[in-house]
């Protein structure tokens, strides 16, 4: 025999003992109210009534799943994403609910009660917003919980998404290098001392072998020429370049540099080694061990303070990281302040 609610001011009230222990104390459906009775939200009502799982009726009459539907898409903000994230993860047997907060959407205990999961939903049309995300990564750091995200596409396929700040930190020591000169050649900068070329790939893996010289990024140039192991020519026999002059010649193929800078100057401290991440699509590859010891961990994308995002940009980024067995991480400028703001693909 079905189970049978009452549709009153958009909640759904079971009376009957049997059913609320069915719904409540078996399948973590409701919220206990006055006189035993349990309270069903539209999302639980919706999903109950299209499982066939209950009957709901208004006054005498009974509510259709049609007419149930347009009564939740009325009233909760964004039904449509949020329904079949509830709906699937239902299946996937977790007890989830809509969120108390209004930061998140869903909420969720995971299988073993020992840890809390909060959802926000996106459809594929909206945006990442990178402040918001900071917010609601806090916002569940405070809560002593995790941060979902999850984006429905048009078809209703869901795609999962573990979201965290991250502190990156890496194994490799400083060095003193030896001073020298390197040549500007277009988009990278030479060195022809065999010595000193050598001891920069071996110890912190600058550059990379040309000849019996080292050719270096524009960004690993600037590092060098910060730190004064490197003076810069504009050609074999013109005169030095001073660190402003190099900037602004390296701002006409790169504009965006100096936050490239500071970003690539935080992962050095931190004991990683920083390469370009071009073929990645990305800024930067960073590894926390010596190359010759193991892969790129990260793909590191610089981004401004209020940066926003169509969810396929994103989507492509941490799916091709993923591919790679890599992580995406944005490092978000704030100021003085980098946020390294990690999303990876999640299977709840």
């Amino acid at each position: 025999m079905q189970m049978a609610g009452k549709l009153i001011d958009n909640k759904i009230i079971v009376k009957k003992p049997k059913d609320v222990g069915r719904l409540y104390n078996k399948s973590h459906f409701g919220k206990p109210i006055i006189d035993n009775q349990l309270e069903l939200n539209l999302l639980e009502g919706v999903f109950l009534l299209g499982d066939k799982k209950i009957k709901i009726y208004s006054k005498k009459n009974e509510v259709n799943f049609r007419d149930l539907i347009k009564l939740a898409a009325e009233k909760i903000v964004g039904f449509e994403s949020k329904y079949l994230v509830f709906r699937d993860l239902r299946y996937r047997g977790y007890a989830v609910n809509l969120s108390d907060s209004k930061d998140f959407d869903l909420y969720i205990s995971s299988k073993d009660n020992s840890r809390s999961h909060y959802i926000s939903v996106f459809s594929e049309r909206y945006n990442f917003d990178v402040v918001k995300t900071k917010k609601s990564v806090n916002l569940t750091k405070e809560k002593d919980g995790d941060l979902w995200f999850a984006i429905v596409d048009e078809e209703g396929d869901i795609t999962y998404y573990d979201v965290s700040l991250v502190e990156l930190e890496g194994n490799i020591k400083k060095h003193k290098f030896s001073k020298d000169t390197g040549i500007l050649l277009e988009n990278r900068v030479i060195i022809f001392n065999e010595k000193l070329s050598k001891t920069l790939l071996d110890k912190e893996f600058f550059g990379k072998p040309y000849g019996n010289g080292l050719q270096l990024s524009l960004v690993e140039s600037l590092y060098l020429l910060e730190k004064g192991v490197i003076d810069i020519r504009e050609k074999a026999i013109g005169g030095k370049l001073s660190l402003k002059k190099f900037k602004e010649i390296v701002s006409k193929s790169q504009p965006d540099i100096n936050d490239r800078l500071f970003v690539y100057k935080d992962l050095k401290k931190r004991g990683l080694i920083v390469k370009t991440g071009f073929k990645f699509g990305v800024h930067f590859r960073a590894y926390t061990k010596k190359p010759d010891v193991t892969h790129a961990e990260y793909l590191v994308q610089v981004v401004e303070k209020k940066f926003k995002s169509v969810w396929a940009e994103i989507s492509r980024a941490v799916r091709l990281a993923h591919s790679v067995n890599k992580e995406i991480v944005f490092a978000r400028l704030d100021g003085k302040n980098i946020d390294y703001i990690r999303l990876g693909r999640l299977r709840p």
